[in-house]
């Protein structure tokens, strides 16, 4: 699943990304690109519990 990001310009934010995915699934793959704002995640959850967590930790999804 892939989601676009705005809000993310930092290395934290990669960090932080990551993190909120792996409250939902802690097996998931993440791979971000800052340049494109654009998270790609390999993973068995949801995708809505997946973005609802995102939100969560301050970056909501487009």
């Amino acid at each position: 699943m892939e989601f676009k990001i705005p809000t993310m310009s930092c290395g934290h934010c990669v960090g932080a990304v990551t993190k909120a995915v792996k409250a939902v699934d802690p097996k998931a793959e993440v791979t971000v690109d800052l340049v494109t704002k654009q998270v790609t995640v390999q993973t068995s959850g949801e995708r809505q519990a997946v973005a609802a967590s995102l939100a969560e930790a301050g970056y909501p999804v487009q």
